[in-house]
């Protein structure tokens, strides 16, 4: 019995070992910080109304900050066991590339970066607060079921489109979209084909709208009146019909309209009856374009001229036919012709069409230039280079009684020869992280107007100087910061959107006369 009692040596030993700790809580709080920051930015971004592509490198340059600076914390936190947060890493980035690779479409790297990784540091951040008295099993577990849920959402969803203050219209990826459900309608009752040729002409009649933008590109209507107190005479409803998504405009020639469209793997050049809405001819091309920001369809309005109608999809694609019967008179792939790679959002510039030349943009780096085709046959008439990057569309001016054709990219203006596609001078104003999207604008025989978010409004004064032109700044302001509505001009007042805010300025000084009303970004 003896021998089963500890000695005193044992005794003494047992009774001075130190407590046992208990375990250490993981340090939180720099985490939450950068989470905090992360969500400030994105909101701050909207409540301060923040030019629409800052906002956009804003949101994104801090999810990727988020995701470095928390990814260095996590690995340098010593209050977590190594163990864990390998674990947790590893749950992140398996996630993250299955996400990437299951992914709608619409979705893609950009929005995962953009939403997806804010909001998974923000579940993983959440679920560490929420388990600190858990047992260890339970935290890791709940980590991989919170990062899973995450990820796992941003696999069933669709983005349709985002809107200009970056808000995304988002819905399941298998439920039918608008244009699923047109395409299923068109299946049903079918489309009108190009027709033989007749030999009818479509003639304009006054006011109709033959170009983007109108008559000479200005967006202006005048002559028109009608009643404005739509409460006591509301307009009437004619007919009513969908259409395929695009970014096109609408022309209206001898009682038709002429747009683009999108109908599934189908890009359409379309021509309705203006008086009741229903088909007289669709032109169609087996080509799609489409992004997760802008969405589906062709960017550019088509241009009608002598009883033809020019068309630019998205891809590249240009088309002339003929406007009564939809035709194909011939074509033009750019991409073939330039071998220039398609810009991100698609080839947008509507085409202009000069004596017998059609203009359209060729796109980006290494062949970055403006196109010129003969307008009878489609054969190139010349290439000039202008800038490597614009959703803007040539724009036709005289000065000292010389046609000129402008172009705004992110290089700057240039003039270019109509006929030759010379050069004829130009306006350095390289972009600083800000698409050119805004038309030049002509005043008076001696200035223009250019504008875009990074520049505000320049008003530049070009005159002949011997056998050369000379270019100069008149005034520059920030009362108007135009990103992508076009300004109009009225008397001696320029009209607006400076971001969100509608905007009075003097045309003589650039000085704001007044603004008023957010009105939103479209």
């Amino acid at each position: 019995m003896n021998s089963m009692q500890p000695s005193a040596t044992e005794t003494t030993a047992s009774t001075n070992s130190p407590p046992a700790l208990a375990p250490q809580r993981p340090r939180l709080w720099p985490g939450a910080i950068l989470v905090a920051l992360f969500w400030s930015v994105f909101v701050g971004v909207r409540v301060f109304d923040a030019p629409i592509s800052t906002g956009f490198m804003s949101i994104m340059g801090a999810s990727m900050l988020l995701t470095l600076a928390f990814t260095i914390w996590w690995l340098a936190n010593g209050t977590v066991r190594w163990a864990d947060r390998l674990w947790g890493l590893a749950a992140m980035i398996a996630g993250c590339v299955a996400a990437a690779l299951l992914c709608d479409r619409s979705v893609g790297v950009v929005g995962l970066i953009f939403l997806g990784l804010p909001l998974a540091f923000t579940a993983w951040l959440g679920w560490l607060i929420v388990s600190r008295r858990f047992a260890r099993h339970v935290q890791l577990t709940g980590t991989v079921i919170a990062l899973g849920l995450v990820w796992l959402s941003q696999i069933v969803i669709r983005v349709n489109g985002v809107d200009g203050s970056n808000q995304a219209s988002v819905s399941l990826r298998w439920s039918p979209t608008a244009e699923d459900e047109y395409v299923a309608q068109l299946a049903k009752v079918g489309s009108a084909a190009p027709s033989p040729a007749d030999g009818t002409l479509l003639e304009p009649r006054d006011g109709d709208w033959l170009d983007f933008r109108g008559p000479l590109r200005r967006g202006e209507v005048r002559g028109v009146q009608f009643a404005t107190d739509w409460n006591s005479s509301p307009p009437k409803e004619l007919w009513r019909r969908k259409i395929g998504p695009a970014w096109s405009s609408l022309l209206v020639i001898d009682g038709r309209l002429f747009t683009q469209e999108q109908r599934g793997d189908l890009e359409a050049v379309v021509c309705l009856d203006a008086a009741a809405g229903t088909d007289v001819w669709a032109h169609t091309d087996a080509v799609r374009f489409s992004d997760g920001q802008a969405g589906a369809g062709p960017r550019a309005t088509p241009t009608f001229v002598g009883g033809r109608i020019y068309a630019q999809g998205a891809t590249g694609l240009v088309n002339c036919l003929d406007a009564a019967t939809g035709q194909r008179i011939w074509t033009r792939d750019i991409v073939a012709d330039t071998k220039a790679p398609l810009p991100m959002w698609g080839f947008s510039s509507s085409p202009l069409i000069v004596g017998n030349v059609v203009v359209v943009y060729g796109g980006a780096q290494p062949n970055d230039r403006l196109l010129g085709y003969k307008a009878d046959s489609g054969a190139p008439a010349w290439q000039t280079a202008t800038g490597a990057i614009s959703y803007s569309s040539a724009q036709l001016a005289t000065f000292d009684g010389e046609p000129q054709l402008l172009f705004f990219s992110d290089a700057g203006l240039a003039a270019i020869e109509p006929a030759s596609g010379t050069r004829l001078w130009s306006f350095d104003a390289p972009q600083n992280g800000i698409w050119r999207v805004v038309q030049p604008r002509q005043l008076d025989d001696g200035t223009v107007l250019i504008g875009c978010e990074d520049l505000g409004l320049v008003r530049l004064a070009i005159s002949r100087q011997n056998d050369g032109w000379s270019v100069a700044p008149r005034w520059k302001s920030r009362a108007i910061r135009p990103a992508y509505n076009d300004f109009v001009i009225s008397g001696d007042s320029i009209y607006g959107f400076d971001e969100s805010i509608f905007c009075c300025v003097d045309v003589a000084t650039g000085q704001r006369r007044w603004k008023a009303g957010r009105y939103g970004h479209g």
